[in-house]
């Protein structure tokens, strides 16, 4: 068993036997952690998989929970029957903006998708269709109903949330060692020699782009039906700023963004009883951690491929060689 399982391990029983030991404060605030690291985990397919600089996140996340919000208090949708529905119109919602824009590279796209988030949050802010509220949001969210078992109390969140977070952990390790993960390596890499080497590069990319917002609309869900309320507010910019930096601080592997999101939510609450100064000290820490650990908390392993080599058969063959060599002669 290697380390990096071990801390895996460690940390699932961490998360599990927690709520057992914490007061309600603190179970509410690793929901927090939770909701952050299922994000987390959403935009590392496009960030730390991809290596598409991307930091309009939270409009997908807005998405979801709107369209959990209005699936639910308009139409009495159940809210795990409107989750993937939330997910499908994240993703439509990337599918549309990304198309024109994911030929930009670097700095260039991150500026254009910063745009994205803002363009979400006006547009609900605006009231656009007549659904959204306004920046009033939308009140009265129901709670998850699961066959008959009502999620209310905050432990129970605790459980559905990290449990998503399982399940999504699981999902997109099976995604990284498949061919397609390893395809969004090469485009991180060095995205003109994967085109070269016949990979759609931007098909790819776009790819990576909708799967990722699926997955943070069907977070959105999970933040409609534990806060009950939402506004235009709760998915500014910040949020995305946050986003990013939970999965560059994680150096884009998946234990990495887990760490790195107990560390973002978790450490300030920590600190709060030094309200002066904690922020100083977060950031400083955080300045420390770029010095001296650019390259993130728990960089993946670099791939390894075996080469398969049949010395028989490689041996056979120089004895083929020198017979022949010796029959002309």
């Amino acid at each position: 068993m290697n380390l990096r399982t071990l801390a895996g391990l460690l940390l699932t029983l961490g998360i599990a036997v927690l709520p057992l030991a914490a007061g309600p404060y603190w179970i509410s605030v690793c929901v927090s952690v939770g909701l952050y690291a299922l994000l987390g985990l959403s935009l590392n397919i496009i960030l730390g998989q991809a290596g598409i600089f991307h930091m309009g996140h939270a409009a997908f996340y807005a998405v979801g929970a709107y369209t959990t919000a209005i699936l639910n208090t308009l139409f009495q949708w159940p809210i795990f029957a409107a989750m993937p529905v939330s997910g499908a119109a994240a993703a439509l919602v990337a599918l549309a903006v990304a198309r024109p824009i994911i030929h930009l590279r670097g700095d260039y796209l991150l500026i254009v998708t910063i745009g994205i988030v803002e363009i979400v949050r006006i547009a609900l802010l605006n009231d656009v269709g007549g659904y959204t509220g306004g920046s009033n949001g939308i009140f009265g969210i129901a709670r998850p109903n699961f066959f008959g078992f009502k999620i209310v109390k905050t432990m129970q969140f605790y459980y559905l949330v990290w449990g998503m977070v399982g399940v999504s952990v699981l999902l997109f390790y099976g995604l990284w060692r498949s061919r397609y993960g390893r395809a969004l390596n090469y485009i991180k890499e060095d995205d003109v020699a994967a085109e070269g080497c016949g990979v759609n590069v931007t098909g790819f990319k776009l790819s990576a782009f909708v799967l990722g917002a699926f997955w943070a609309g069907m977070a959105g869900t999970l933040y409609a039906a534990q806060m009950t309320t939402i506004t235009p507010e709760s998915f500014n910019f910040m949020e995305s700023v946050i986003i990013f930096a939970v999965v560059i601080l994680s150096g884009g592997s998946m234990l990495g963004v887990l760490v790195s999101a107990f560390l973002f939510i978790g450490l300030p609450e920590l600190l709060r009883e030094f309200s002066n100064a904690r922020m100083l000290i977060f950031g400083l820490a955080m300045m420390l951690m770029m010095i001296w650990r650019p390259q993130g908390l728990l960089p993946p392993r670099p791939r390894s491929y075996s080469v398969e080599h049949d010395a028989g058969a490689a041996q056979g063959a120089h004895g083929c060689a020198r017979t022949d060599a010796g029959g002309t002669a």
